[in-house]
């Protein structure tokens, strides 16, 4: 018990010393580690980087600073800071392997939220999905159908494959085939069809719309219709000129064809 009081009054002043400095540096670690994470926030916020994204990048440094705060202060107290760091990799690699498919999908988000190939309100075709894009989250978007239908999309598979955003840009092509009969006149049908063009004020004038053969194929020849339109006006003016343009052709005569097949039966007469 001697020693021990003896060992104790010898070290007591090193060990108060070693345990302020430890106390002194977690504090202004801990401090200077929110300082350099606010500073980091403030430079993406400038940069209009998203808001969740800004947020979550600026907890993660954060969280790594103060964990190299705690380490120094353990060093400090004379804790062996070389084992410490080994069973934390070997439980960080061992949680990375076990949560690799949601950090997958992790990844996947903050690529999205930086690069940005859509935005909330795109119609996008991605994942095997296509919908309006209604919230862009870190492990997953979400979109709903035109059929009015919620999809939830891992962002990995976004990230994995093509992207049609058919929203991103201001105006779209409508591309429409019809065939005619060989034996209709071709210059009547085009007249037609630009006439119909030209009454719907929706159709662009620059660039101004086309007809134009596409193809003799064995039954019809097609021509090629595509005016460019405003891309919130596609889908109506893709079907007011499918109908419009079919009434014209049966007013003026001209026969859309359509596959027929003919069928001959004969009957064989069995020897008696």
């Amino acid at each position: 018990m001697e020693q021990i009081t003896t060992w104790l009054s010898e070290n007591a002043l090193d060990w108060g010393i070693q345990i302020a400095i430890a106390i002194a540096i977690f504090i202004v670690g801990k401090l200077v580690a929110r300082m350099i994470s606010n500073l980091i926030e403030k430079a993406m916020r400038r940069s209009k980087t998203d808001d969740m994204l800004v947020g979550f990048i600026g907890n993660i440094i954060y969280g790594i600073l103060l964990v190299a705060v705690v380490l120094a202060a353990l060093d400090t107290l004379g804790v062996n800071v070389t084992s410490l760091l080994a069973i934390l990799g070997a439980a960080g690699l061992a949680v990375g392997l076990a949560l690799k498919d949601s950090l997958g999908n992790f990844a996947a988000g903050v690529m999205i939220i930086i690069f940005r190939p859509f935005k909330i309100g795109d119609f996008i075709t991605a994942g095997g999905t296509s919908g309006v894009v209604d919230e862009i989250g870190l492990f997953s978007t979400m979109m709903h159908t035109g059929d009015n239908q919620r999809v939830i999309v891992p962002n990995s598979s976004i990230i994995g494959g093509n992207i049609i955003n058919t929203s991103a840009l201001p105006t779209r092509r409508v591309d429409l085939v019809f065939g005619i009969s060989y034996n209709d006149n071709i210059g009547q049908a085009r007249d037609i069809v630009l006439a119909v063009m030209a009454a719907d004020e929706r159709i662009l004038k620059d660039p101004a719309p086309a007809v134009a053969v596409g193809e003799l194929a064995d039954s019809s020849v097609n021509l090629n219709v595509r005016p460019w339109v405003n891309t919130g006006d596609y889908w109506p003016v893709r079907a007011d000129l499918l109908e419009t343009i079919k009434v014209k052709f049966d007013d003026a005569g001209i026969s859309i064809p359509y596959p027929q097949q003919d069928v001959y039966m004969h009957e064989v007469k069995s020897e008696a």
